[in-house]
This record gives structure tokens, C-alpha cells and sequence, in this order.
């Protein structure tokens, strides 16, 4: 794409194959461009990746879709405030403030500000951040607005940074990338902004960007979560996929049948409907939606604990009975608990790795399969509608796992988003029979692999193949997913990061703006897990395999 160069006033941003910023207004980019000409005598050019080299010194993590800034250096006052002044959203549920002063914590690091700002004479000091949000709405839901445009300092209001945004998870999106632009001084005490002004315009590729826990296979207790969403937020991921329960344990607390959750691993590994709603109501105020999932029919033993007969039999323990009504009142009563506390637009019912052997082998199930004339795939195809049926009348559009499109995708729902896992060349076929995908390939994003590495992690293209520009809308995201077979709370955290960073750059930044060799994004993604590391996240370094130790001493940057 070329050297962007500020010469005069900036430049409109380059359109990318997505629509641009909705808000972009004529309005607005007449006060970029007068911000521009005051600082002129500052002005640096931004250098795209796609030149061949990394942009100019640029440390934000995902990066932007647009990016100006100077050679200025600007001070944060030591009470800096928040401003909403002119702003449509009130944010009665303080959504906003929570943000802004979590921001405030990740950027002062438990530093003690001590400054002594009369000291700096008449170098520019930051009072605050002003930020004008035009929706009063703050329901969090997929597709929701997320973009947002920065300027360090206001042009108008130079004592202040200004945040725009049409929503407030846009908002939090930009409050993100503003706390990377502020460094601690040691020398001097103060928190300091380099390379101003700032000028940044910025929304995400893909409206859904997920990562997957597992808490069947280890249970993860409730602050392990919360901090693994806290996490998320950092690198701008906004779908937690909750794995709740598989074969090895039922955790959660499912009041229409109360004895499900006896499968859990322990009476104190366990999650009531206060927990659940507590992590819903955590994330959904980190702009984080909660995706839900109960795997039907297979992978659903620990369910039979509390209820025998959903096994087909004693000795047969799964999948699910496909042959009685029960099972199915189950999978209702499920789905209509989640739908008072999982609000998300989606559901996930699973589907995959289902062995039907049970099904055959087990004579009251055998002789029903035969008095309905279906064969073992006829029954799996039979069941996993049914159970996409019942999700739609509780108002769920589904995700499926990929198996059951391979099987018998002319017969899903058309609300059905497929989620590819098994490898690379699903989501072409799956975009090209109209129904959305989810991109997942274990190959590639799959964080229990822990041979894959961040560079794997970053190149990995959910369009692949895909020229069609209506096919490529039907590629929802991506999703990178920590299955837990071998993780637990002590682990988790430098299983996913820096990994899932690398894949969270993909799927928001604007491809044009992806660099095309990995080693050239090297330096600003070792930048982002050493600031992981400073936020209190267990991020591992970068040489190595997944959760990989420091190799020996040395300095964060250069591991």
C-alpha cells in the first residue's frame, strides 16, 4: 500500500475491502485536518507492513486500521478525568467509568506518580480524555457497533485526548489502544504519551473474534475466568466460547433438572446460576459476549450420572439415548435455562465426533431405529435437528460444530453457523452453500497444540480460497480454542498468550494492514506480551512451543 506521509493535513485513510468506519463524517476529518496542520513541524510518516517493513515504531497490539502520529511527547496529568460532555450515551450501568478506571490501573502498573510537574515548565500535560458516544444503548449483541477514532490531543481541546465512538463497546475498544500508548518514566515519575499526536481510526475485520475455554475436562474457578476475560479485552477478542461440560464432568447448576450437575468432578467444582450469570454479566461489561455450548449427542456421558436413563444403556453410556423422549425434554429444559442467563444471539449445540455404535448395539435403541426405518447416520442427522429445533424456539440461532455439515449440511437450519475445526477447505464449502462459518482449524488455532507456533498462529487466513465478496461475509470470524486435557487454572494463561494475540491481529486488523512475513511483527508482539506480563498475565515468550519457559535470563523484549 505504500508510506502514508502527513504533509499539509492527513490524509484520508485508505478504503479497505470492508466498509470503513460508519461514523467517518466530512466533519470530522476537517478537525483531523486541522489537527494536522498545527503539528506539522512533527510530523513522521507511517509506514505500512505491507511495504516490508514494520510500521514506524508503532507498539499497538492488534494494529489499527489507520494510524497517524507525530515525534511530540506529551505528560498525563497525575488526575487525569474523564469527560462525557456532549456524549449521548449516560451510562447509568457504568460501563464507561469501570472501563476508564481499569484503564487507569493497567496504565500506572501499582507506579506511584510522584512527579514533580512544576518541574516540567511548559511541556504539554494531559488533563483528561474526552469521550462522545452517539447510542444511549448499551445491549451487547452480535454485529454491534465496535469502531472508534482517537486523537492525542484533542485539536480542539489540546489539554485533553478525545475519544469518538457510536457505541460504547467502541469506546472500550479505543480505550484499549490509548492505554498502550502511555508509558511509565521511571527518570521522571510520569506516565508520558511519545509520538504525539495520535491520530487513529480503527475498527474491527471479522464482528467475531473468539476464544474457547474448556471446563469439563479441568474445572477453571471463577477468578481464573474472570482474568482470562480480562485478558481478552487487552487484545480486543470479544467472544468467550464456554465449553461448559463434555463426557468427563457436568459442572454447571441447571435448575429444570437438578441432578445433571451430579456430574460434576466435586460438589465444590461446580458452577451455580448466579456463577454463570455473574461471568455473563463480567464479560458483557468488558464487551465480551458469553457463547454457551451443550455438545449433543456425543461427548455427553458425565450427563447419565445424575440421569441414567440418557445412556442407552449401563454398559453404552453414549451418545445420548436417541431413542427416548426424555433426552430430549433434557436438552429443552437446558436450553431453556440457558435463555435466562446466556443472552448471546448464538448457542452452540455441538455435533461433532459422534460414534453411533451404542445406537446399534443396544437393543431397545436398535429395534426403534428399525420401527422408524432410519439407519445410524439417518439418527444422528434426526437428532442433531431436533436439538438445532428446540435452540430455535427458544429464539438461539445455532453453531454446530463441522461434522454435521459434512454429513447432511442441505438439511440444517439456515440459522446454522458452521464452526470448521477439522482442517482447511470447510468454510469455502460451507460460505458456498449460503450458511455462515466460524473458522477453527485445529492445524492452526488450536492452543493445546502446542507445537503450533505464534507464527502459525498468525498467518492463518480465515478467507482462504474465498473470492467471492457475499461468500466472504459469511465468514463470521474465528476462534482460537483451549481445550483442557491439560490445562488447569496453573497453566492456562501462557497457554494461550502471546498465541492467541497473534490470531487476535488477524481477525481485526484490515488484511491489507496484516504483514505477509510474521518475523517482521516480531518485535511489536513480543512488545505486547512483555505488557501482558506487566498487566499480571501469564503470557509466555515468544521462542519455544506453547507455555514454553524462558529459555535463560534476559530481558522480556528479547524472549
Amino acid at each position: 500500500m505504500g508510506t502514508r506521509w502527513h504533509i499539509g493535513c492527513l490524509p484520508l485513510p485508505p478504503k479497505p475491502k470492508r466498509e470503513m468506519v460508519k461514523m467517518a463524517s466530512e466533519a470530522f476529518f476537517v478537525v483531523v485536518a486541522a489537527a494536522a496542520a498545527v503539528v506539522l513541524a512533527n510530523a513522521l510518516p507511517v509506514r505500512s507492513e505491507t511495504g516490508g517493513v514494520e510500521k514506524d515504531n508503532v507498539k499497538i497490539w492488534p494494529m489499527p486500521a489507520w494510524v497517524s502520529h507525530g515525534r511530540g511527547h506529551l505528560y498525563m496529568s497525575s488526575d487525569f478525568v474523564l469527560s462525557t460532555e456532549g456524549s449521548g450515551y449516560g451510562d447509568a450501568s457504568g460501563i464507561l467509568e469501570d472501563a476508564f478506571n481499569r484503564m487507569l490501573a493497567v496504565i500506572k502498573l501499582d507506579h506511584v506518580i510522584d512527579a514533580n510537574f512544576s518541574a516540567l515548565h511548559d511541556q504539554p500535560l494531559l488533563q483528561g480524555l474526552h469521550i462522545v458516544i452517539s447510542s444511549p444503548k448499551d445491549q451487547l449483541q452480535y454485529g454491534i457497533d465496535e469502531s472508534y477514532k482517537l486523537m492525542v490531543p484533542s485539536p480542539e481541546k489540546p489539554a485533553y485526548a478525545h475519544l469518538v465512538a457510536q457505541t460504547v463497546y467502541g469506546a472500550l475498544h479505543g480505550l484499549q489502544t490509548f492505554s498502550q500508548l502511555c508509558h511509565f518514566n521511571f527518570t521522571s515519575r510520569v506516565i508520558e504519551v511519545h509520538m504525539s499526536p495520535w491520530t487513529i481510526i480503527d475498527q474491527p475485520r471479522f464482528s467475531y473474534r473468539g476464544l474457547l475455554i474448556d471446563t469439563a475436562r479441568h474445572y477453571l474457578p471463577l477468578p481464573v475466568i474472570k482474568k482470562v476475560v480480562d485478558s481478552m479485552t487487552y487484545a480486543k477478542l470479544n467472544v468467550l466460547h464456554w465449553h461448559i461440560v463434555d463426557t468427563q464432568s457436568f459442572p454447571l447448576e441447571i435448575p429444570s433438572y437438578p441432578k445433571l450437575w451430579n456430574g460434576a468432578y466435586s460438589t465444590s467444582e461446580r458452577y451455580s446460576v448466579a456463577d454463570a450469570a455473574e461471568i455473563v454479566s463480567y464479560a458483557q461489561k468488558r464487551g465480551i459476549n458469553v457463547l454457551a455450548e451443550i455438545d449433543v449427542p456425543g461427548h455427553a456421558l458425565s450427563w447419565g450420572t445424575g440421569y441414567p436413563s440418557l445412556w442407552p444403556s449401563k454398559d453404552c453410556q453414549q451418545p445420548l439415548d436417541v431413542s427416548n423422549e426424555f433426552t430430549f425434554k433434557v436438552i429443552n429444559g437446558i436450553l431453556s435455562d440457558f435463555s435466562k442467563i446466556f443472552k448471546f444471539k448464538f448457542v452452540h449445540l455441538g455435533g461433532d465426533e459422534v460414534d453411533t455404535s451404542c445406537w446399534t448395539s443396544t437393543p431397545h435403541i436398535s429395534k426403534w431405529l428399525k420401527k422408524n426405518g432410519m439407519n445410524e447416520s439417518q439418527a444422528y442427522q434426526y437428532f442433531v435437528l431436533r436439538a438445532q429445533n428446540l435452540a430455535l424456539s427458544h429464539g438461539y440461532e445455532i453453531v454446530n460444530w463441522e461434522e454435521t455439515f459434512n454429513n447432511f449440511g442441505n438439511k440444517l437450519s439456515r440459522k446454522t453457523v458452521v464452526h470448521n475445526w477439522l482442517g482447511g477447505g470447510i468454510a469455502r464449502k460451507v460460505v458456498a452453500s449460503g450458511l455462515r462459518c466460524i473458522v477453527s482449524n485445529q492445524d492452526k488455532w488450536y492452543l493445546d497444540h502446542l507445537d503450533t507456533t505464534w507464527q502459525e498462529f498468525y498467518t492463518n487466513e480465515p478467507l482462504t480460497n474465498i473470492t467471492n465478496l457475499k461468500q466472504q461475509k459469511l465468514v463470521i470470524g474465528g476462534e482460537v480454542c483451549m481445550w483442557g486435557e491439560s490445562i488447569d487454572g496453573s497453566d492456562i494463561e501462557q497457554t494461550i498468550w502471546p498465541r492467541a494475540a497473534a490470531a487476535a491481529e488477524r481477525l481485526w486488523t484490515p488484511y491489507d494492514e496484516l504483514a505477509k512475513d510474521p518475523r517482521q511483527v516480531t518485535g511489536r508482539l513480543a512488545h505486547f506480551r512483555c505488557l501482558l506480563n506487566q498487566r499480571g498475565v501469564a503470557a509466555a515468550p515468544l521462542a519455544g512451543q506453547g507455555r514454553a519457559a524462558p529459555e535463560g535470563p534476559g530481558s522480556c523484549y528479547a524472549q
